[in-house]
């Protein structure tokens, strides 16, 4: 299993590296015809599919420091795309939710991710396709859940 785990790793790092590539996010941005600093676009993205969600756990989700995504956050929410309310369990922590004006740019992304998503897998296999993402969604689960079941 170790030179397996290895080549998983490996694979990993590789998915990994390309999406946190500034000019993947430039050209998602692109494909969308939405404006938005490339800053900017994967925190409105991370609120949409998470939100509401605190600054913390955002910045912990992007791997930024909190005081940096709490500037960016309060950007979006003066473009109207975010806005800030009272916790759902903890009314003194303020939790971004996208807007309307927000979720038109997200569905945007979505629709650029489609035509984008449907180029890399043009030549697989429907089965293949499918059994990346139940897998995938399974080590998902299993990777945020932690070696012992725990967050």
């Amino acid at each position: 299993m170790s030179e397996q785990l290895r080549a998983l790793h490996g694979a990993l790092l590789t998915v990994v590296s390309v999406m946190n590539r500034p000019q993947r996010d430039e050209a998602m941005v692109r494909e969308a015809g939405i404006s938005l600093d490339r800053a900017l676009f994967p925190l409105l993205v991370g609120i949409e599919r998470v939100g509401p969600i605190g600054v913390v756990e955002l910045a912990d989700r992007v791997g930024r420091d909190y005081t940096t995504v709490s500037r960016q956050v309060a950007k979006l929410e003066s473009l109207g795309l975010v806005e800030r309310q009272g916790g759902v369990h903890d009314r003194r922590v303020r939790e971004a939710i996208v807007t309307p004006k927000g979720k038109v740019m997200t569905d945007a992304v979505d629709a650029a991710r489609e035509r984008l998503g449907r180029a890399i897998f043009a030549k697989w296999e429907q089965q293949d396709f499918e059994e990346l993402v139940r897998l995938l969604q399974k080590f998902a689960v299993d990777i945020e859940a932690g070696p012992a079941g725990e967050r």
